[in-house]
C-alpha cells in the first residue's frame, strides 16, 4: 500500500508519550497543519498533556486500599501521627510485594519516613475512630508510579506492573470419594473465597454457582480442561482466563494427619497454560479448614509469581515494531489510544500515518513481542502478524 494514497496523512512520526518521567514528548513543527487535517477527516488526532493520564492509568496498580491501623499513645494526636506513619510504611511494603517476585521480598528497600513521603501521591481515610488516647482507621494510599519504579530499579529488583484481566476460579474438591464444584458446602471453595480480593496483579473472581453456571460446566469437565465450556463461563464473568484448582484431601501415612494434593491449571492465555502441582501437610493442631485456606493462599502466591515472571519489565531490552491499526473513526481511535496508555511495557507510540480507516504506528516497547502481546491483551488489544506485517486492534466482545 502507498502511504501517500488519497485521504492518508503522513505525520512525520509524531511521538505520544505514555510514561511520565521516562521520555520527552516530541512534537513536529507541522503539528498545527496535521491537527487541522485530522479534524477534517473526523479522526481527531489527540495530543494532550499525558503525565496525569498516565499516572491515572497506573493508579489502580499503585494504589493500596484497606490498610488498617490501631495505635494508642499519650494523646490522640500522637496516636494519629504514629498510625499514619505506620499505615504508610505498611502500604508501601504491600505495594512492593505486589510488584515483585517472592524471591526478592527479603531484600525489598525500606525507605525512611521522609523518603516514603516523597513516594506518596495522596492518601485518604476510609473510616476512623478515636478516643482520648487511641486512634483506629482504615487508610487508602496512592503512590507515584515513576518514583516507585525508580526505587526498585535503584535496588536492582526486577518488577512487573501489568495487571492480569480477572481470572475465574473453579475450585474442584475431591474428598471421601466425592467430587465437588457447585455443591454446598464446598470447603475448598470457602478457602479460596478468603484468598480472593487480596489486591495482587492477578484478580480472582469466584463463580456464583447458580443454575446457569451448573449448566455451563461440571466438575469433571473443568478437570478435563473442556475449552469450550471454560471459555463460556469465563465470558459470563468477563474474565480473561479460567483457573481450575483441584484439591484432593487425603491422609499422610507417616503422620496420620490430613494432607492436600493441589493441581492448578490456568486456561486461556498461551504462556500461562501450565499446571502447578503441590502437596500441603497439616501442621500440628491445624484444622482441615485451616489447611485448605493456607494451601489456597500459597497457591495464589505462586500463580502471582508465574504471572509476574512472564511480565517483568525488561528495561535493557528496548524494541520497536511497526503496526497497522484498523479504525472506524474518532471514537475507536481515541479508545485505542486510551488502552495503549494502560500498557506498562509500551513506552511511546509514534504515529506515522493517519487515514479514515487506519493508523500506521510504531510501538516503542520493552521486552519481546510475546510479552508485548500478553500485556496488550490485558487492555483488550490484540496484536497479530500476517506475513511481515503487524496489526493491532481492539478486542471485540465476542473474541
Amino acid at each position: 500500500m502507498n502511504i501517500f494514497t488519497h485521504g492518508a496523512i503522513p505525520l512525520s512520526f509524531v511521538s505520544v508519550l505514555f510514561r511520565p518521567g521516562w521520555f520527552a514528548r516530541t512534537v513536529t513543527s507541522a503539528m498545527p497543519l496535521v491537527l487541522a487535517t485530522a479534524l477534517v477527516l473526523g479522526l481527531g488526532l489527540v495530543v494532550e498533556p499525558v503525565g496525569a493520564k498516565a499516572q491515572a492509568a497506573a493508579n489502580d496498580v499503585f494504589e493500596v486500599k484497606g490498610v488498617k491501623v490501631d495505635v494508642s499513645a499519650d494523646s490522640v494526636a500522637v496516636a494519629r501521627d504514629r498510625a499514619l506513619e505506620e499505615g504508610e510504611a505498611r502500604a508501601l511494603q504491600i505495594l512492593l510485594k505486589r510488584l515483585t517476585l517472592q524471591a526478592y521480598h527479603d531484600r525489598l528497600p525500606k525507605p525512611s519516613a521522609a523518603q516514603r513521603a516523597a513516594l506518596v501521591l495522596d492518601f485518604s481515610v476510609a473510616e476512623e475512630k478515636a478516643s482520648s488516647v487511641r486512634y483506629l482507621a482504615t487508610l487508602n494510599y496512592r503512590f507515584k508510579a515513576g518514583a516507585v519504579r525508580a526505587l526498585l530499579r535503584d535496588a536492582q529488583i526486577p518488577f512487573a506492573e501489568t495487571r492480569s484481566k480477572p481470572v475465574l476460579l473453579l475450585p474442584v474438591y475431591r474428598a471421601a470419594g466425592a467430587l465437588l464444584l457447585w455443591d454446598d458446602p464446598n470447603p475448598w471453595s470457602k478457602a479460596w473465597a478468603a484468598v480472593a480480593g487480596q489486591g495482587g496483579l492477578v484478580p480472582v473472581v469466584l463463580a456464583q454457582g447458580d443454575l446457569k453456571d451448573i449448566a455451563t460446566i461440571g466438575a469433571q469437565q473443568a478437570l478435563d480442561g473442556d475449552g469450550q465450556r471454560l471459555d463460556a463461563i469465563a465470558r459470563r464473568y468477563d474474565a480473561g482466563d479460567s483457573l481450575v484448582a483441584e484439591g484432593v484431601l487425603g491422609v499422610d501415612p507417616q503422620t496420620g494427619l490430613p494432607d492436600l494434593d493441589v493441581y492448578v491449571t490456568r486456561y486461556g492465555t498461551a504462556s500461562q497454560e501450565q499446571t502447578i502441582v503441590r502437596t500441603f501437610s497439616s501442621q500440628v493442631g491445624e484444622s482441615v479448614d485451616g489447611l485448605l485456606e493456607r494451601s489456597a493462599r500459597q497457591i495464589m502466591l505462586q500463580v502471582e509469581d508465574n504471572w509476574k515472571q512472564d511480565n517483568l519489565l525488561q528495561f535493557t531490552k528496548p524494541a520497536v515494531i511497526s503496526a497497522i491499526v484498523p479504525i472506524s473513526g474518532l471514537t475507536s481511535w481515541v479508545d485505542i489510544q486510551r488502552r495503549l496508555r494502560e500498557v506498562a511495557v509500551v513506552r511511546r507510540v509514534d504515529i506515522a500515518l493517519l487515514s479514515p480507516k487506519e493508523a500506521w504506528i510504531k510501538l516503542n516497547f520493552i521486552g519481546d513481542t510475546d510479552q508485548l502481546a500478553l500485556s496488550l491483551k490485558q487492555a483488550d488489544l490484540i496484536l497479530w502478524r500476517e506475513a511481515d506485517t503487524w496489526y493491532l486492534s481492539a478486542r471485540k466482545a465476542e473474541q
